[in-house]
């Protein structure tokens, strides 16, 4: 085990770190106490634990809408979590899509909840670093990644991995955390940090030069920056409020007590300009 997995076990897995139960058996319990099957389970059912990233469904939506995203295509979703992403792909998009995390509980709770989605026959997931993964040249047709690049040290080695899985005219989607203009220090702790040592964002500017240099051209990129700090407030107050009778499982059963103020944090530092998101489309260069 690396210590970049450590680190990151430690933060998306902190409460079996901690010597609670593991995630699987966390959220399958939560979702008994909903009165809910954890072996038969809908989308809808599942979607506070489902894609963790600003946006939420919504955001896979429109990234795919902005990819052209068609029946049939090869996706590998990078940093997938839970696989909320590879399911909405295989089951509203009609894709065939192989997730990939370095964080073995995430791997584990993403098989079971496809399984108990129906969705296991169009989604596979495999435990392994971004950069280095076991998977053939050139076995698909989209690398798709969605807020996870700033987990990852060394990016230029995981674009030069998405290059050789990628077929001939092949395309990355991305919706990613980038560093604003704000130099001040971030306040923490926030989704993908607790502390400085597992956060690695870069620069917009940064991010697509180091595109560039991996053979990749931009086809249409955007700032998302106002859509994502609405949704954060909007579900600030939210998670803020009283709880509904019946409580389906959300974030804070994966990062713990802490997940409100995570989120008022990642508020913050978006309002102060201290990270922006992008959304956007990049083909193979010539």
């Amino acid at each position: 085990m690396t210590d970049v997995t450590r680190q990151l076990d430690a933060h998306y897995d902190a409460l079996a770190a901690g010597g609670g139960e593991s995630l699987s058996d966390r959220l399958q319990a939560a979702f008994r106490e909903a009165g809910l099957d954890p072996g038969r389970l809908t989308l809808d059912e599942i979607a506070g634990i489902d894609q963790l990233h600003l946006g939420g469904r919504a955001a896979s939506r429109s990234l795919a809408r902005l990819g052209e995203v068609r029946a049939g295509q090869r996706v590998l979703d990078v940093g997938c979590g839970t696989g909320g992403a590879a399911r909405l792909l295989a089951e509203e998009f009609g894709c065939e899509v192989v997730g990939v995390d370095i964080t073995a509980a995430f791997i584990a709770a993403a098989e079971w909840l496809s399984a108990a989605t129906g969705l296991a026959g169009r989604t596979r997931f495999l435990c392994a670093d971004a950069a280095r993964t076991p998977l053939p040249d050139g076995s698909f047709d989209l690398v798709w990644c969605q807020h996870a690049l700033m987990n990852m040290p060394d990016v230029p080695a995981v674009l030069a991995e998405w290059r050789r899985l990628l077929a001939p005219g092949g395309r990355v989607l991305l919706h990613e955390v980038v560093a604003g203009d704000n130099p001040e220090p971030l306040a923490l702790p926030v989704p993908w940090a607790r502390s400085e040592a597992t956060s690695h964002l870069r620069p917009r500017e940064a991010l697509e030069a180091s595109l560039a240099a991996a053979g990749f051209v931009p086809v249409c990129v955007r700032d998302v920056t106002e859509e994502a700090l609405a949704w954060r407030r909007k579900h600030g107050r939210r998670e803020a409020g009283a709880a509904p009778a019946r409580q389906l499982p959300g974030p804070a059963l994966i990062f713990g007590a802490e997940f409100i103020e995570m989120g008022r944090n990642l508020a913050g530092n978006l309002a102060a300009g201290k990270v922006r998101i992008l959304e956007g489309s990049w083909g193979l260069a010539d």
